[in-house]
């Protein structure tokens, strides 16, 4: 990847793109209300476990589906990850997170990186309600236009994943700055594993029922710190 290609595509990954993420905990905030996940120590296993079991085999497999897609041009495969993932999302905040933050995505990616036809294809197909617009979808088509390989493409969305959470922990647990650090820098080995393994030919699954519930509960917290 050229230099170019690289500060093109961080702009969709980075905590500073307006994509709304700073609102969403994915559960995370149900589980600290309930005693889950108390300290660091908790939130390393709570996470890793969420990245092997759970977006590792299913969000992370939307990207790789959606970056082929945009190499290819055969946009179907990527509508149809996209509507198999909206459909495996069993917590209707976490859906709703996740389609907001792809439009967003989606809607700079358009405006910005021109002359993309997948890209403008894809809007298309999200304003019209033939497809959800999730997140991971519009990271991979977007990171392709951009130049990125799918491995990077990959790694860079459960990195960005694993990052937000690690922000939301800071709000919701005692870990400060510098136990954020070195939790990202204990997944990162995990990440690149995940990213390396991760082919589009495999099929959507996952097994994060521990997340997957907290998620669900999210909604009927009395007070809330996070939209979902």
């Amino acid at each position: 990847m050229d230099t170019f290609s690289l500060i093109q595509g961080f702009r969709f990954v980075d905590s500073f793109f307006p994509s709304g993420g700073f609102a969403f905990s994915s559960g995370l905030e149900a589980a600290v209300k309930d005693g889950a996940v108390r300290d660091g120590k908790e939130l390393r296993r709570f996470v890793q476990d969420w990245l092997l079991h759970g977006i590792g085999r299913r969000e992370a497999i939307a990207v790789a589906v959606a970056h082929q897609a945009a190499l290819t041009g055969k946009l179907e495969s990527a509508l149809t990850v996209d509507r198999a993932l909206d459909a495996l999302k069993l917590s209707r905040d976490s859906r709703r997170a996740s389609r907001q933050m792809g439009r967003q995505v989606m809607k700079a990616a358009v405006d910005q990186l021109h002359d993309e036809r997948p890209l403008l294809d894809y809007r298309n197909a999200v304003e019209e309600g033939r497809t959800p617009g999730h997140v991971p979808v519009a990271i991979g088509l977007t990171l392709a236009a951009c130049g990125w390989s799918r491995q990077d493409t990959v790694a860079a969305f459960l990195y960005q994943t694993a990052q937000g959470m690690v922000s939301a922990a800071m709000k919701l647990l005692p870990v400060g700055q510098q136990q954020g650090q070195q939790l990202l820098a204990e997944w990162a080995p995990l990440i690149a594993q995940l990213s390396l393994r991760v082919k589009p030919q495999a099929g959507l699954a996952s097994w994060s029922p521990i997340q997957d519930i907290y998620a669900m509960r999210h909604a009927r917290l009395e007070s809330r710190l996070f939209r979902s």
